[in-house]
């Protein structure tokens, strides 16, 4: 979603928005691993800087000198270096952004105790409770802008609406280092000058799809008849559709203990070097972590796999989803796509693990339907395993390709 498309209203003279109601703000660091990097290499700043693998691997994070040239997170490393050859490659310190994410998010509970973390990065923060002792929305906002500034010398975008959804619309767009306040009577009209890809759920395909009907706006969305949006997308997707366009979003803000996490590893009795292999592995830990989280009432936005060499040189990789899952294949296909992108090819493994980070209450944190997927999908199958293992056992019902793991 490009900042171009968005324009702010006019305002007379230096009239402040009216942030009366905007309670819920969306804190996102700027190119956060990128730039706590930057700060034991001040000769770097501004100017192109990728952290990632030297050669191998994919972009962790990059500057947006680096960003202008098309290179984004998750990108293959050898890709990143083609399309900005005069970039700078530095090797990620996790243990770093780790320490800096935990005074950040300590700043966030000196504000609020409701804190819901969404990664390492970024966070919600409901302040209907502060607002009496520390002012305004927009002084809040600017208060924690300058505490993250001053206290760890990097800076984030704050935004600040009266709900999650458009105060994370309002941070994306005011990036980098900015603070942007949708004011409640503003909801509608912000939101609806967007185009349709910036709603949650609203991948490629359905773009398409919406492109096929003449949808290019979130407003055209919103002037459609639901029906017509539920014969397009189904009876869900449709529904959700039309919610955002008029910016409704009734999800709270949910505390979450970052530490909590579900997940499962595999010692082999041999090393392994087949990737056939590690992948019907990943997918079994996959089944067993998201059974786990059900049982629990639990969803995830975070999957991170570990990964165990034969030399016990041990490395991890992580990516944070767009909602939070409780779904086998979702998890699988993103624990999948984080091994393929190490390029291990046939290196010879002793371990490898599954888990699920940022996790809340099932029932506090409504999971956005796929709008591609059919009315009855991943989801049910998985309630449906659930139901079979409660009845004839765990491992009773499972995915066909695990029946091959000799």
């Amino acid at each position: 979603m490009s900042r171009r498309q968005f324009k702010p209203p006019p305002r007379a003279g230096n009239e402040s928005p009216d942030d009366t109601g905007c309670t819920v703000l969306h804190v996102d660091m700027d190119a956060f691993f990128a730039s706590a990097s930057l700060l034991a290499r001040p000769d770097l700043k501004g100017t192109p800087v990728i952290i990632g693998g030297q050669t191998r691997g994919v972009v962790l994070s990059a500057t947006y000198e680096a960003r202008a040239f098309g290179v984004t997170s998750a990108m293959p490393i050898a890709r990143a270096r083609r399309l900005c050859p005069q970039a700078t490659i530095l090797r990620p310190d996790h243990e770093l952004y780790s320490r800096m994410s935990d005074a950040v998010m300590e700043t966030f509970a000196a504000i609020t105790p409701i804190v819901e973390p969404l990664s390492l990065d970024e966070a919600f923060l409901d302040i209907s409770g502060a607002v009496r002792r520390l002012g305004s929305p927009a002084t809040i906002a600017q208060l924690i802008r300058d505490t993250v500034h001053d206290e760890q010398g990097v800076t984030c975008s704050v935004g600040v609406a009266p709900t999650k959804f458009v105060a994370k619309l309002a941070s994306g767009l005011c990036k980098p280092d900015g603070l942007l306040v949708v004011p409640v009577a503003e909801v509608v009209g912000f939101v609806q000058q967007l185009p349709v890809g910036a709603l949650w759920g609203v991948g490629e395909k359905t773009e398409e799809a919406l492109g096929r009907l003449g949808l290019v706006t979130v407003a055209d969305i919103a002037h459609t008849p639901l029906a017509t949006l539920k014969r397009a997308l189904g009876d869900a997707g449709g529904q959700h559709l039309h919610e955002l366009s008029w910016g409704r979003d009734p999800r709270h803000v949910q505390p979450v203990h970052r530490e909590k996490s579900i997940g499962s590893d595999e010692t082999f009795p041999v090393d392994v070097d087949d990737p056939a292999y590690i992948h019907r592995e990943l997918l079994r830990l996959s089944a067993k972590t998201a059974s786990r989280m059900r049982a629990a009432g639990l969803v995830g936005r975070t999957v991170s796999i570990k990964v165990r060499f034969a030399d016990f040189t041990t490395i991890t990789r992580a990516k944070t989803l767009r909602d939070p899952t409780d779904v086998t294949q979702e998890i699988y296909a993103t624990a999948k796509s984080l091994y393929d992108a190490l390029g291990l090819q046939r290196a010879r493994l002793r371990l490898v693990g599954v888990r699920m980070e940022g996790l809340v209450r099932g029932a506090n944190a409504p999971v956005q339907p796929t709008l591609a997927e059919p009315e009855f999908g991943w989801r049910d199958a998985d309630r449906a395993v659930d139901r079979a293992s409660a009845r004839f056992g765990s491992g009773s019902v499972g995915p066909a390709s695990l029946l091959r793991r000799d």
